[in-house]
């Protein structure tokens, strides 16, 4: 098992860093362009319900009824579904809002708004790849080939991420530099969680602690889709373009899981 470490890492590395190519996919588009953004958003909202209700939430109530029960199961991975809502709400309220200023114009706030809501997103898909790397690193260790598979899927649905972060803080900025840089740091949280779950938590790790982080990540991940995206997706654009982005992000998920069950 200890000789697949390399590749263990390898592989969490390579899936972490395709949020830094999602992230140049998503910079070259002109900052004019309003009804991309509304598309990239409402893709962006696409793929954070399907995933955390088609993937996370019943892969959580897998672990958790696995730990206590069916009924049990379901009242745990409910709870935890809506402490992570109530977690990002919460860090959503501390963080300072635009519209509070009074003398801000129009322009700026809809910019502060942007950037906000991209690094929320930052935070979530960080907090989200933590786990992943975990759970790649463990199965590489076990199994190279089922460890591969497991990161190339997770590859894939680091791509549309690396938009999601970059999009919204490069429309507000300007700065393609920091679009990337932060949009990068998201995704290298994926490594990170493999290096801290080999040095440190590997002893823990447990179905009941997994089921816990997928819940509480799909509640954080549902919180920003319906409170950020798809209103500024909206404010964006009135025709058609959010729910064509966000029925195009669900339908890259779908088939995403599908190749690689």
């Amino acid at each position: 098992m200890d000789n697949n470490v390399f590749y263990a890492l390898l592989l969490t590395l390579i899936a972490g860093l395709m949020t830094g190519v999602g992230s140049i996919m998503g910079l070259f588009v002109p900052k004019e362009n309003k009804k991309f953004l509304s598309v990239a958003l409402g893709f962006s909202a696409g793929v954070m319900l399907y995933v955390s209700f088609i993937e996370m939430f019943p892969k959580a109530q897998e672990y958790l009824c696995e730990s206590f029960g069916v009924k049990n199961g379901v009242w745990w991975v409910t709870g935890a579904f809506f402490f992570g809502m109530v977690l990002i709400m919460l860090i959503d309220n501390f963080i300072p809002s635009p519209e509070s200023d009074l003398t801000a114009q129009k322009t700026g706030q809809h910019s502060a708004t942007l950037e906000r809501m991209g690094l929320l997103m930052a935070l979530a898909i960080a907090i989200h790849n933590f786990p992943e790397g975990l759970a790649t690193f463990a199965s590489t260790l076990d199994d190279v080939s089922l460890g591969a598979a497991i990161a190339v899927a997770i590859a894939i649905h680091n791509i549309p991420e690396g938009i999601v972060t970059s999009v919204p803080i490069y429309h507000a900025t300007g700065n393609r530099q920091k679009a990337f840089i932060i949009s990068l740091l998201s995704g290298l949280t994926e490594p990170l969680g493999a290096i801290i779950g080999y040095l440190i938590l590997r002893p823990f790790l447990n179905s009941t602690l997994y089921g816990i982080i997928f819940a509480s990540i799909a509640g954080i991940m549902v919180y920003i889709a319906i409170e950020e995206l798809i209103p500024m997706a909206r404010e964006y654009d009135k025709g058609n373009s959010m729910m064509l982005g966000c029925i195009g992000g669900m339908i890259i998920m779908a088939v995403s899981l599908i190749m690689f069950m």
